[in-house]
């Protein structure tokens, strides 16, 4: 009797011990969201929750799921997209990944990073799933590293940073696509049963045609107050892939990461494959609120020096182009005293001898003073702009080389190009194999020698301005699939090197405009170059676009003479952003100096509150013919509200707007800002006392009286003490 009452005890003992195992759970949490996974008694691992955190955390261990698993290795059971896929040396194309352990360590109070390690039991391959929670500004960053000790080199075909799941009724996906001169237009479609993909196959400008953010609306369409949805975006500055798909049980599979297109990538033994992080946010509040989440990480976390101020310039490209001298160059300094900047930035032009760069087709690569141009060099700029209480800036493209240059001449085989095959051109350039050590050390020691032989350089604009064709490196040999991949990992790694050097200079990352924006670039960067369309009605729908997952103090904004409006609307629309110039001051007349000298010094005294404010966008230039939209520091004393009238018909009726992010208690006094030199405000909101609940509740009438197309108004809203 005795042995039976031993055996029943050693089976309910084990039965519990198989229970737990498969009631393990581990929890990624922030301030208002969880995501949680399960490990079933097969030790695999599950996606059981991504939502709103539960208020009783007893919940958690009801929740259970043997569905939706969290990595999925390809040649096994599933019959969907997979995270991973692997050709091991032996030739077997499967991977079976299973829970081998976790560990979580605590950054600092607000950021705590999960680890979570699967194992194929019959291969020595592990993977490492990666969450960095961030939990006051509600932001979870996800990447994946792979790793194996095979004898042999294993082929990787996919590698995802992140897989999550979704079960919701309907599903509806924002993205933000278009061309040079036309970035980042919003479109929202529902998602239908299949798979939808957005990516790039462009090496380098990769979101020149798509972006890689997105909003994840589940259920309904969100608006910018109300709607449960996620807000996402791959740090990653090459090939990139985001795919939907839909199964035949209406789940949704969701996978970002680095684009396998081109790219079966050679691992050897023993060597980490690292994916590049995938940064989302979950709200049941809205995009406005996805956005203010996803800004407020970036500042902190995301970009160089995202809580300092930033410096506005004056751009001398469309002054002179290629076409100057050091006398024109210093003659320009007194425009840029005029308008009362911080910083003269020389563009394009100012290098080569034996080819000089006069146009576009010769010279990138021989980074040497043109010595016609520039006979006493940059140090002798940078003095007299200095004298004018002017900072100095210059512009780079490291990356790409002219068939025309002495770089190309001498070194033929630092070039991507195919083997038998005609060079292919595009901006009459070739792009440099970054792959190869000798190339990333010689674009290093390029930038630092020039910064460190003329420390007064103050500013850089790093351009970009062709895509990957023609695609083979010389260096890589036999192992072509990994060039793409590994083109961007060299780029950072010369990024990191620089900062190390020169951790606060700052950079403008530019790629033709804008086609390179994100935060794998922009842990190097201060801020980018959206676009070369910078016609101020074209600028409202771009900066709009690009405003929803980045903070405005990254958002170069640039008053110039594209387009047809008013130099107040140019400028009012500049100020959405980092507000700057490129623009021929001889050509303005004495009263557009003193408007916009008065621009600079106003856009100063309220950029704090936009670049490191809370962004509310109250109408959408995509559902009205106006576009509006405010910014509130974190006190709520303080707000900058934006109005700009776009292309309407004649009577168009014009609701009040209710403003947003306000205290309801206190009491704010509205003025309109940024004025014609003489000239008073017609608002009739202009000086006028509002609670907070009164304007959030009732709202304002912005378009009062007789309107006009293409006109804006600034206004400032300061609590009263």
């Amino acid at each position: 009797m005795t042995k039976y009452i031993a055996c029943f005890l050693l089976f309910l003992a084990l039965g519990k011990d198989v229970n737990a195992q498969k009631e393990k759970q581990i929890v990624v949490e922030t301030k208002n969201t969880s995501l949680i996974f399960t490990v079933s008694s097969a030790q695999k691992l599950y996606q059981s929750y991504l939502g709103q955190k539960l208020i009783n955390p007893a919940d958690q261990d009801l929740l259970q799921s043997t569905r939706r698993e969290a990595y999925i290795g390809a040649g096994m059971g599933d019959l969907f997209e997979p995270a991973i896929r692997m050709v091991h040396s032996d030739g077997n194309p499967s991977l079976d990944l299973k829970y081998a352990g976790q560990k979580s360590s605590k950054e600092d109070d607000n950021v705590t990073t999960t680890s979570i390690t699967l194992k194929d039991p019959q291969y020595p391959v592990e993977v490492v799933l990666h969450f960095s929670a961030y939990y006051k500004e509600d932001i979870i960053k996800e990447w994946t590293e792979i790793k194996h000790n095979e004898k042999k080199p294993v082929t990787l075909t996919n590698y995802a940073s992140s897989m999550l799941h979704f079960d919701a009724s309907k599903y509806w996906l924002s993205q933000f696509d278009g061309d040079y001169m036309t970035e980042m237009r919003m479109k929202e479609s529902q998602l239908t049963p299949g798979i939808k993909i957005l990516d790039s196959k462009l090496g380098t400008r990769a979101q020149m045609y798509r972006s890689p953010c997105f909003f994840l609306s589940l259920n309904k369409p969100s608006d910018e107050s109300t709607g449960e949805l996620i807000a996402g975006t791959l740090a990653w500055s090459g090939n990139f892939q985001c795919s939907f798909e839909i199964d035949q049980q209406n789940s949704l599979r969701m996978i970002t990461g680095m684009n396998p297109y081109a790219s079966e990538y050679k691992l050897q033994p023993g060597k980490t494959f690292e994916t590049p992080a995938f940064i989302f946010t979950y709200t049941k509040n809205g995009k406005g609120e996805a956005t203010r989440n996803l800004h407020r990480w970036a500042r902190n976390y995301g970009v160089l020096d995202g809580n300092k101020p930033r410096l506005t310039l004056l751009n001398n490209w469309e002054a002179t182009h290629m076409d100057f001298n050091q006398d024109v160059l210093v003659e320009l300094f007194d425009g840029a005293n005029k308008l009362g900047v911080d910083l003269f930035l020389l563009d394009d032009g100012w290098f080569g001898n034996k080819y000089s760069r006069d146009a576009d087709k010769t010279a990138l690569g021989d980074w040497q003073v043109d010595k016609k141009k520039l006979p006493t060099g940059i140090g002798y700029l940078v003095s007299e702009a200095n004298k004018k209480h002017l900072q100095f800036g210059i512009w780079l493209e490291p990356e790409m080389v002219s068939p025309k240059s002495e770089l190309y001449e001498k070194h033929p085989e630092w070039i991507l190009k195919l083997p038998n095959r005609e060079e292919a051109y595009s901006r009459n350039q070739l792009v440099l194999d970054l792959v190869n050590p000798k190339v990333q050390d010689f674009i290093y020691d390029m930038v630092n020698d020039l910064v460190t032989k003329n420390p007064g350089i103050a500013f850089i604009k790093w351009d970009c301005n062709r895509m990957l064709t023609n695609t083979y490196s010389p260096f890589l040999k036999e192992n072509q699939g990994n060039l793409f991949i590994d083109y961007n990992r060299a780029l950072f790694d010369v990024l990191k090197r620089l900062r190390e050097k020169h951790p606060h200079l700052p950079i403008m990352l530019c790629a033709g405009g804008g086609g390179r924006v994100d935060y794998g670039g922009l842990r190097y960067f201060t801020e980018f170059w959206p676009s070369d369309n910078t016609d101020g009605l074209e600028r409202v729908f771009i900066q709009w676009g690009y405003l929803n997952f980045f903070p405005a103090l990254t958002v170069s904004s640039h008053v110039t003479s594209m387009g047809k409006q008013s130099l107040k609307f140019r400028t009012d629309v500049a100020m959405m952003g980092k507000m700057g110039y490129d623009i021929r001051v001889k050509n303005l007349t004495e009263q557009e100096i003193k408007f916009s000298n008065q621009a600079v010094k106003t856009y100063k005294g309220i950029s704090d509150v936009i670049w490191f404010g809370d962004l509310y966008r109250l109408i959408s230039p995509y559902e009205e013919n106006r576009a509006v939209l405010m910014y509130a520091d974190q006190s709520k004393n303080r707000a900058v509200l934006f109005n700009y009238l776009l292309n309407f018909r004649r009577k168009e009726f014009m609701g009040k707007v209710l403003l947003q992010g306000l205290d309801p208690m206190k009491r704010y006094k509205i003025q309109e800002i940024n004025l014609l030199p003489d000239t008073k405000s017609t608002q009739p909101e202009d000086g006028k006392i509002y609670s907070g609940d009164y304007l959030m509740r009732v709202g304002l009438n912005l378009s009062a009286g007789k309107i006009a197309p293409l006109t804006s108004a600034v206004f400032e809203l300061v609590a009263e003490k």
